[in-house]
């Protein structure tokens, strides 16, 4: 779609930060409906600001099709600054509060993709119950993602697993989760008691694709042995595993969550101590509520899954 014509007299009266909003939940989803959804406004209404957005601009933010919402080269460069504007206006809500120790009402928390899954029901459950007043408002993605959104002021807190490649934001480790060996049955590893990582071998080792902190993770501890497949989610890295083609390193709490694969794949523990992830929860160190997230920390290390174990102290 070609530019819109400028206004040149253009003033910041017409500029609302609601519509502001709407135009930064289109970028993010790629869908109307579901942008309107989140907002809670209809499809037509948010449609309508968006469009008298563009004309206030007098940028076009965003290619339409049947099939597809994508921003325009311009819309791509006003919409990465419509999320700092976003991010200092709920900067300055969030200072605006005069209780700095406390939660409450949404808090954006994101997890990556190979977490999120298999634990934030868990911590749905456990803020319900602890802190009803708080309302979660959840993402998955993988890891440089959630950073760009933590950093840009669309997440308030992300769960990430350490080290957290980026400076200005704070780490509080929460827990630490093992990584199991998954092998299909009949496999020469399966069965076999007190493996460690060096005992595995270079063929037939199945990684997630590039992108994925897991994999890094997983190629890290196995000295980075070359991965024979790759799977584009954990779900079918499961279902590559329980067809034979190899094994792999699974997280604990997504082994928990699959009972039903157990006959196809066969999971047991690694005699390392090392053999897994720390999981951290993770915010801006500049956000001023700071001793409220480091609050909820405690608690959800407090409140760990049982298949986890006590995450080391912060060094």
């Amino acid at each position: 779609m070609s530019q819109m014509p400028t206004h040149p007299n253009r003033s910041l009266a017409g500029l609302s930060l609601r519509d502001l909003e709407y135009a930064q939940a289109v970028a993010e989803l790629r869908h109307f409906g579901q942008a309107a959804e989140r907002c809670g406004v209809s499809q037509p209404a948010l449609s309508e600001q968006i469009r008298k957005l563009e004309a206030l601009l007098g940028v076009a933010l965003f290619e339409r099709t049947k099939r597809r919402v994508a921003p325009t080269a311009a819309g791509a460069t006003l919409l990465a600054q419509i999320e700092r504007v976003m991010a200092e206006a709920r900067h300055l809500l969030a200072l605006s509060h005069g209780q700095p120790g406390l939660l409450e009402g949404v808090l954006a928390m994101g997890a990556i993709e190979t977490l999120g899954p298999y634990y934030l029901p868990g911590v749905l459950r456990l803020m319900r119950s602890e802190r009803p007043d708080l309302s979660l408002r959840l993402t998955e993605a993988r890891t440089v993602r959630l950073i760009e959104r933590l950093v840009g002021g669309m997440l308030d807190v992300a769960l990430l697993a350490l080290p957290v490649p980026r400076a200005g934001l704070v780490s509080v480790p929460l827990f630490f989760e093992p990584f199991l060996l998954a092998t299909p049955p009949g496999h020469l590893l399966a069965g076999l008691h007190r493996l460690t990582l060096d005992d595995l071998p270079a063929e037939d080792l199945l990684l997630l694709e590039d992108g994925h902190c897991l994999r890094d993770q997983a190629l890290s501890l196995c000295n980075a042995k070359p991965a024979t497949r790759h799977a584009t989610s954990l779900e079918t890295l499961w279902q590559m595993i329980a067809a034979g083609e190899g094994y792999s390193l699974l997280p604990a709490l997504a082994v928990a969550a699959r009972p039903e694969l157990h006959d196809l794949v066969v999971c047991q523990e690694l005699a390392d101590a090392a053999a897994g992830r720390t999981i951290a929860l993770v915010w801006r160190g500049s956000d001023p509520r700071t001793p409220a997230f480091r609050t909820l920390a405690s608690v959800l290390a407090a409140m760990r899954p049982a298949t986890t174990r006590p995450a080391a102290a912060e060094g």
